[in-house]
């Protein structure tokens, strides 16, 4: 199974995410796509197996993934400070893959319903979803 972990601005949800990916599953293919060079560099540095940066990468990736995980603005064009084009929402939204999204309160996008909690708490929480994914079910 290849999971995809998709972040932008500094990359640091998607560190946690790689990080803790690669401890939970240690033999898993982890591709990482950052919309900039900082934020892929952070999930590089995390343990993803292979890293790329920009819209094209996203694309390409989307249709190659099993599951992709990342924050919740991956899927809403201008979502990041801007950083998500149309065209990486869109091979988000289209990809075949399992979505595990990592609801944030931010960037004018406010969910309802999702109990407060800890970044660390939310990203352990992405995990044991792609875990059961991979697992079947």
């Amino acid at each position: 199974m290849e999971i995809l972990v998709i972040d932008g601005q500094g990359g640091g949800l998607g560190r946690q995410l790689v990080a803790a990916l690669r401890k939970a599953m240690p033999g898993a293919e982890l591709m990482a796509v950052g919309t900039n060079s900082a934020a892929t560099e952070a999930m590089r540095k995390a343990g993803a197996s292979r890293a790329a940066t920009g819209e094209n990468a996203v694309a390409v990736a989307c249709r190659r993934a099993d599951v992709i995980v990342g924050p919740l603005g991956i899927v809403m064009a201008d979502a990041l400070l801007g950083e998500i084009t149309p065209a990486m929402a869109l091979a988000v939204a289209r990809s075949r893959a399992r979505r595990v999204l990592v609801p944030t309160n931010r960037c004018d996008t406010l969910v309802v319903g999702v109990a407060a909690g800890s970044m660390t708490a939310l990203v352990q929480q992405a995990v044991d979803e792609v875990q059961a994914v991979c697992a079947g079910r």
